[in-house]
């Protein structure tokens, strides 16, 4: 079983994003970038089960400009046996990306896609899904455990009532959730072993997916500080500001 799987490039999840001066999006220039942690645990599930036999090759797909081959080596260094980058400057919506691991998935023919249930950056969790219906395949959503057998796999998916387990027919597009497992720590020789593993960069136009988009980023702005509170001196205060000044009762 060949298992596909898609990771993204963002701002680490201990820096503190902030807009740029002039408001046209977030501010990058500066701070550390890492891997999506949602697709580390969507590559951390991968090659476990490569590790287990029941993959046999593991690919790890990223979208962007040569910078992305940092998070790739990454993946390599945790056990994928390849990688790919989509080269390209432009930054495409869920959809647009969606589309193009539909023509990668076309070209590797894989049993499995795994990706993230969500990127930290813009927190759509739309990605896992969209490739599900373009490629017409049952789809895992926010999945905490995968149990395979033979040409199927159940999945174990947070809701909010709980967990529910469904069983998709292979191919099948699974969405890891935090609760999946823990990535493992890269040492060095694993780090030093990923340089040596294959990277293949091919040009996004070379797919020839048309990944125009509708939606254009206006400004990005941080949210308004929160008012201070204020201290009440009975319970009848707090219902009176609750009816008359808040105006939420």
């Amino acid at each position: 079983m060949k298992v596909v799987v898609g990771i993204k490039r963002v701002v680490d999840h201990n820096i503190r994003v902030r807009p740029k001066a002039d408001g046209s999006d977030v501010d990058t220039s500066s701070v550390k970038m890492s891997i999506n942690p949602f697709d580390e645990h969507a590559v951390e599930e991968a090659v476990r089960l490569k590790e287990a036999g029941t993959a046999t090759e593991v690919v790890a797909v990223a979208i962007g400009t040569a910078q992305h081959q940092d998070i790739l080596r990454h993946a390599l260094a945790m056990g994928a046996d390849r990688a790919i980058l989509i080269e390209t400057s432009d930054v495409l919506s869920s959809l647009a990306t969606a589309k193009v691991l539909r023509a990668v998935v076309e070209r590797e023919q894989p049993q499995l896609v795994m990706v993230g249930k969500q990127a930290i950056d813009e927190d759509a969790a739309e990605i896992g899904q969209m490739l599900a219906t373009l490629w017409n395949v049952g789809q895992g959503t926010f999945a905490s455990k995968l149990v395979f057998n033979g040409n199927s796999v159940q999945v174990t998916r947070e809701i909010d009532g709980g967990q529910e387990t469904v069983e998709l027919n292979l191919p099948a597009v699974v969405t890891a959730d935090l609760r999946l497992n823990e990535p493992r720590y890269l040492k060095l020789p694993n780090l030093m072993q990923a340089k040596k593993k294959p990277l293949e960069t091919v040009a996004l136009a070379d797919f020839g997916v048309n990944t125009a988009t509708k939606l254009h980023l206006l400004a990005v702005e941080e949210p308004p500080a929160r008012a201070p509170g204020i201290k009440v001196a009975s319970i009848q205060e707090l219902v009176d500001k609750l009816r008359n000044e808040a105006r939420v009762i």
